[in-house]
């Protein structure tokens, strides 16, 4: 079972950042895609970001391109979202997914194509 730790949610006002983490217990990590989804009170689960096996191919949710960067550090089992220019509309629990790639060199944006996932970090933003 692949256990899924998120890290770096808080509180933050219009215009300022946040980094999240999340370790993987995956093994080996590098044969996971990998993606950050967000719900807020009263919406659906959505993707925000997703990345590849490799961290060469991302994917952005048109509301958060530009502001927001996808990586990860195969070496540290772990994957991060870089939130800068942060909006009250990002307000949101944020939750790490995880599946096995199957040698597929390509991201995975919904939610039904990720078998794990993490607890989720809350995300405020202040206006």
């Amino acid at each position: 079972q692949v256990q899924l730790v998120e890290s770096g949610g808080g509180l933050v006002q219009a215009g300022g950042t946040l980094r999240l983490s999340c370790a993987a217990s995956a093994r080996p990590f590098s044969s996971y895609a990998m993606g950050w989804f967000r719900q807020a009170p009263g919406k659906e689960r959505e993707v925000v970001a997703a990345i590849n096996w490799s961290g060469g191919t991302t994917y952005y949710a048109e509301s958060v391109k530009g502001r927001f960067t996808i990586s990860r550090d195969n070496a540290k089992n772990t994957v991060y979202l870089q939130m800068n220019s942060l909006k009250p509309e990002d307000t949101a629990v944020y939750y790490c997914a995880a599946r096995d790639a199957n040698g597929y060199n390509r991201y995975y944006t919904r939610v039904y194509e990720y078998k794990h996932w993490g607890q989720g970090t809350q995300v405020t933003v202040s206006s």
